[in-house]
């Protein structure tokens, strides 16, 4: 048996197909995959986030929790009469510690990729401590 894929021609489902009644709509959330990177200023983390579009990407601190919440969308508006792939909308949180400078914080999106930077604060930074020698008394 092979697989085949038979699309109407109208935007209505055929007579031998039945339509599943929805009830409701619930949004649905996934954790986007994320890669953090150390440097020497800071962290640098990167989220995946396939169909959400600038304007649709929420990136909120409040209490040392870092929280990314996203609505992704298919660039196509038409109704699907065949779907391989859902979008999900995306939610993830990260708890700061004090050693990162939470009013610096940058965020940027492009191509469906999210950039956070997060420096360090100045006391987390290192830092060379000068050593005086004093003399011996004679």
């Amino acid at each position: 048996m092979a697989e085949k894929t038979v699309a109407t021609t109208s935007g209505k489902q055929t007579g031998t197909t039945m339509s599943r009644e929805r009830t409701r709509d619930q949004e649905r959330y996934i954790q986007p995959p994320v890669d953090i990177y150390e440097n020497p200023e800071g962290l640098i983390l990167l989220a995946d986030l396939p169909g959400v579009a600038p304007g649709e990407v929420d990136v909120r601190l409040e209490d040392n929790i870092l929280t990314i919440q996203a609505k992704a969308k298919h660039a196509i508006t038409a109704e699907p009469i065949y779907r391989e792939f859902e979008l999900f909308n995306f939610f993830r949180q990260f708890e700061l510690s004090d050693q990162v400078d939470q009013g610096n914080i940058t965020a940027r999106l492009n191509n469906g990729v999210l950039t956070l930077e997060l420096p360090k604060a100045e006391k987390a930074k290192p830092r060379q401590i000068s050593v005086q020698v004093e003399r011996a008394a004679a």
